[in-house]
């Protein structure tokens, strides 16, 4: 194991620990928007394989395995997902897994929204049939113990992998500050009963927020996980970055393009539901509003030609 400034840091160490130059990484988008380009910082190709809305965003290992090709070297994995909310279940991981024995490859599994899974349990890939000795399970405590400020995260995985993250974690951060990990510590002894309330409360949110988003005619999945809504913007005739910008001027509601975490996410916007009942019920009721702006601007000028 080792302590690292949140999972940011543990995937950047684990990318430049593991890659050669030219050596290629699978992963799935939409995604967090670190990804690609510590890839890329690693000197390594990636490569996105995308997840779709008809899909739920979830796990597809087909899609995987045709996107192969020689000089792959990593499968880097984030369920449930930022921003979508997709998951995986156990059928999905084990015929994953089943690919990344065949083709020996190390697999990055970012879990960090694995306590907010809200349908089933949260399966790690890392459980499965020989996979302990080449994954690397990164994890925090700024999602399921909402500690984002105090930037602490771990990695656990096969002691020479990790200890070639050692090599670049000692000369780059030489520690996690030590407040953060007495933090961590006191929420692990102390604090898992308080996750599951906030799991309850943030799934609560979240089927409000997916109701209203689909009662405005935004087309948006049930997100099984994490505490981000991915409703569809296409139907009203702009697109993502249009849309947010419009939003956050005319209604004051912040919300993020879909293409911010990859082409994949184009029409598409993150609604984060983190934040209390009384504030998500003030800004579904701004976004409706502005909604039927939008509606009402399409019909005046298909009405004008």
């Amino acid at each position: 194991i080792l302590v690292t400034v949140g999972v940011s840091e543990a995937i950047d160490i684990a990318l430049r620990a593991i890659l050669n130059p030219g050596d290629k990484v699978l992963y799935h988008e939409p995604c967090y928007v670190s990804y690609a380009p510590s890839v890329s910082l690693a000197f390594g190709e990636a490569i996105p394989v995308g997840t779709i809305p008809e899909q739920s965003f979830s796990l597809d290992p087909e899609a995987f395995e045709k996107a192969w090709q020689p000089g792959c070297k990593v499968l880097l994995l984030n369920f449930p997902t930022n921003p979508t909310g997709g998951t995986a279940d156990k059928q999905k991981l084990e015929r994953l897994a089943k690919f990344a024995v065949e083709k020996d490859l190390i697999v990055i599994s970012d879990e960090i929204y694995a306590e907010l899974t809200y349908e089933g349990e949260h399966v790690s890939i890392v459980d499965l049939p020989g996979m302990k000795e080449r994954t690397i399970l990164l994890h925090g405590f700024s999602k399921g113990f909402a500690m984002t400020g105090f930037r602490i995260g771990f990695a656990c995985g096969p002691d020479w992998l990790i200890e070639a993250m050692m090599k670049i974690h000692q000369y780059c951060m030489m520690c996690a500050p030590i407040l953060s990990q007495e933090a961590a510590i006191e929420a692990l002894r102390h604090g898992l009963d308080d996750v599951q309330r906030m799991r309850e409360q943030y799934q609560k949110r979240r089927d409000f927020i997916v109701r209203r988003f689909n009662q405005m005619g935004l087309n948006c999945h049930l997100p099984r996980g994490s505490f981000y809504a991915f409703p569809s913007v296409q139907s009203l005739g702009l697109n993502e970055v249009d849309f947010c910008h419009r939003l956050l001027r005319e209604h004051e509601v912040a919300v993020v393009p879909g293409t911010a975490f990859g082409p994949h996410g184009k029409n598409h916007v993150r609604a984060s539901f983190s934040t209390s009942y009384d504030k998500l019920i003030e800004a579904a009721d701004r976004i409706e509003k502005f909604v039927e702006s939008v509606q009402a601007e399409k019909e005046h000028a298909s009405a004008a030609v």
